[in-house]
């Protein structure tokens, strides 16, 4: 966003902010078309993700004003008032729309779960067969119904399934 913004006339970067928020909330972004005669393509593409980028990290972060003054200081005062007064006349509705967008990915939930260890000693292939099978039981809850959901897995998808969940849990961490 560094000075790319300032070549903006003063009377449309208010304009531009408020369709990038609009962007960002699941309507229609700016279109490179209204302004391909302030930035080139390359330019217009790092000004609408450097805007997108701030915006979701002011109000993601939950930025007080002062903090996310500093983010902008580089800015002349013109293009930094025009993105303040934005920031604070859409905070609430940028926050609603990344919470959406998190909550979009999935909203089911586990409720509860068991599990049972059976040892399968023949089937109707083999005689002798002693493999171990996990039995899970899970209980999701998804749109405030509860689903149960029944899996049998042999040792090997077993530790596929541990496997997955500990760097699921890895990430997790890391978003933290």
């Amino acid at each position: 966003m560094a000075r790319l913004l300032e070549k903006l006339p003063a009377g449309r970067a208010l304009e531009f902010l408020h369709k990038v928020v609009d962007g960002i909330c699941g309507r229609a972004y700016p279109r490179y078309q209204d302004y391909g005669n302030v930035w080139s393509l390359s330019e217009w593409m790092e000004v609408l993700e450097e805007t997108m980028k701030y915006f979701k990290t002011a109000v993601g972060k939950n930025m007080s004003d002062e903090e996310a003054a500093q983010q902008i200081i580089e800015l002349n005062s013109d293009s930094q008032e025009a993105i303040t007064k934005c920031l604070k006349a859409r905070k609430e509705e940028i926050r609603n729309a990344l919470v959406e967008n998190v909550h979009a990915i999935s909203s089911a939930q586990l409720q509860d779960f068991d599990w049972q260890l059976k040892l399968a000693l023949s089937s109707d292939k083999i005689s002798m067969l002693q493999m171990p099978l996990l039995n899970l039981d899970l209980d999701v809850r998804e749109n405030g119904e509860i689903k149960p959901i029944s899996i049998e897995m042999n040792k090997e998808e077993l530790q596929n399934l541990i496997n997955a969940l500990e760097a699921a849990n890895k990430v997790v961490l890391q978003l933290k």
